[in-house]
């Protein structure tokens, strides 16, 4: 069965369909305002989960206004005209049910998950929430300061500190390298009128997407969803086309060189990430890249983790991952070690990462990776949260979406050849060495100019 190929948009009131595995039916629609509403009805389940997505993220704010998503994410609990923030959190505990948010560097998303009898009252909240939100000034300034509580609460987290430190060596002053949350001193100088300025903005009907599933109907959410957003306000007029889906940007401030970064903190332990450029979500490699990262450092029987905690005990925690946007990516590996076997440590992740690249993998590796992946993903499924994310990133990131029998084939298909070759391309690309934890100098650059003979 062919995949579910998402345009960029789509005429108002057009309408795909598709029929998933285990009975699944997937349908997407295009309502008046350019609403977009993806479900995936799951027979036998009884839970439903419901996502406001706006491919709205931290790498489109205004450099005047960096943070101003994530605050937005946080304000949009605190209250409606109809509806207190105690109301909003009430009428999910009274149900049993739950709804977050969370910021990404591409997206926004607002999500509750609860039985399928509550479904309409979910959709209503979480579409009041979005459509109305008071952001009130008081508000504002009350939450400033549990943000600056959240950010001040990561800086106390290295390895939290590792990974924001890769992503602003391997992205540079390309907007994928900010923070998400954006600085303390950003959120300091963050005027209330930015974060206003960017709701209205940003928060429109064609910037809208809806995805739900579980024991959902198509017809009744996309009604629910129509009602929800009338009664907050927004006009939905026919004829009204969702906005195009982001198109890659200029990556001419992306580092063209490695970095060695040491960051001081005073940690027992040393948090060390080495890596670099990966490719873009929407790569055709993305099915070979999630076999390297099963066999580099995906499970207790990968390569990082039997060489570095299990042979030798260097590290509790060890692991490789990957991460895709618009126009590129990221690729890394990951150990936490004592101070002083930094060097050791790091030379060990270089020469897993060379070994794949150079000589390949083995037949027994190749079978234990796909066979993780396909078992992962069928069980991450089970939930129907997982497949509202899935239709979700399909339709704001890849523009398709695949049956899982299809994608399983895809990753059944990949090859050891492939995998040698993908390694070695992401080896080719600079090499950037973050090092955090209780050091008076530098110990990455040493570190780096050792692996590659080129101080950074």
């Amino acid at each position: 069965m062919p995949e579910l190929i998402l345009a960029p948009g789509g005429a108002p009131g057009a309408e795909v369909h598709l029929q998933g595995d285990s009975g699944a039916v997937v349908r997407r629609s295009v309502l008046p305002g350019g609403i977009r509403v993806l479900t995936e009805s799951v027979p036998g389940q009884r839970s439903a989960a419901l996502g406001a997505w706006l491919a709205v993220g931290s790498r489109d704010e205004h450099t005047d206004h960096l943070g101003s998503t994530h605050f937005l994410e946080h304000l949009l609990f605190k209250g409606t005209p109809r509806r207190s923030a105690l109301d909003i959190s009430a009428a999910f505990d009274a149900v049993g049910g739950e709804a977050n948010a969370a910021t990404a560097k591409e997206y926004t998303c607002y999500f509750a998950r609860v039985l399928d009898a509550d479904m309409a009252m979910a959709t209503d909240v979480i579409l009041d929430m979005v459509t109305s939100a008071v952001l009130d000034e008081q508000e504002f300034e009350n939450e400033r300061g549990v943000i600056l509580e959240e950010l001040a609460m990561n800086e106390d987290d290295p390895l939290d500190v590792a990974h924001e430190t890769f992503a602003a060596s391997v992205f540079g002053t390309h907007p994928l390298g900010r923070p998400i949350g954006g600085t303390a001193e950003t959120i300091r100088n963050l005027p209330h009128h930015a974060v206003l300025e960017h709701y209205r903005r940003t928060y429109t009907p064609p910037e809208l997407v809806i995805t739900a599933a579980g024991s959902v109907d198509h017809d009744d959410v996309c009604e629910q969803v129509l009602s929800a957003v009338r009664a907050g306000g927004w006009v939905t007029s026919e004829g009204v086309a969702p906005v195009p889906r982001r198109h890659a940007g200029n990556t001419s401030d992306i580092p063209t060189t490695g970095s060695a970064t040491t960051v001081r903190r005073s940690t027992e332990q040393a948090h060390v990430i080495l890596g670099g450029l990966g490719p873009a979500a929407g790569d055709a490699r993305r099915y070979v890249l999630a076999v390297l990262n099963a066999v580099l450092g995906g499970s207790m029987s990968s390569r990082l983790f039997q060489e570095i905690r299990e042979k030798r005990g260097l590290a509790y925690s060890t692991y490789s991952f990957a991460q895709g946007y618009t126009e590129t990516g990221a690729f890394g590996l990951y150990a936490g070690c004592t101070p002083s076997r930094v060097d050791q440590v790091t030379e060990l992740l270089q020469a897993e990462w060379d070994a794949v690249a150079s000589e390949g993998i083995t037949d027994e590796e190749l079978r234990r990776a796909i066979g993780q992946i396909s078992g992962g993903m069928v069980l991450g499924l089970e939930d129907s949260g997982s497949r509202m994310a899935r239709l979700g990133r399909a339709e704001i990131s890849l523009g398709e979406l695949n049956l899982i029998d299809e994608t399983l084939d895809k990753v059944q298909a990949v090859t050891a050849d492939q995998v040698r070759d993908l390694a070695a391309d992401l080896l080719a690309e600079p090499r950037h060495l973050v090092v955090v934890g209780p050091f008076s100098e530098d110990v990455a650059g040493p570190t780096l100019a050792h692996l590659t003979g080129v101080r950074a």
